[in-house]
């Protein structure tokens, strides 16, 4: 047989008032862990995170550049060596070009 307990006033304002503070603690923990107080204080210096997305954009820029160049170069040596090797193929579907634009010319 279960047994039900019956709170009284006293001890259901004892339950919200916990449970209330819990949520109070858990607000406070989740305030301190997205570093609201960091970003008040950038929000009144605006010059300093004027100079703080300065730095960033130029971190990214300088990234990118070193990146593109990287992967431009891959690129080159990619088809630089897929050139050499189709170059017989390459050279008669020029060659076969030319012939046909010659072939035009010849015909006006």
């Amino acid at each position: 047989m279960r047994v039900v307990e019956r709170l009284t006033p006293e001890g259901e304002s004892r339950r919200l008032t916990e449970s209330l503070s819990q949520k109070v603690a858990d607000l406070t923990l989740a305030l301190e862990k997205s570093s609201l107080a960091e970003y008040v204080e950038l929000v009144r210096r605006p010059w300093w995170m004027i100079w703080i997305n300065f730095l960033a954009g130029m971190a990214r820029g300088l990234g990118m550049a070193v990146g593109f160049t990287l992967l431009g170069a891959l690129l080159i040596y990619v088809l630089k060596g897929s050139f050499v090797q189709g170059l017989p193929i390459i050279g008669g579907f020029l060659a076969d070009l030319v012939e046909i634009v010659q072939i035009e010319l010849r015909s006006r």
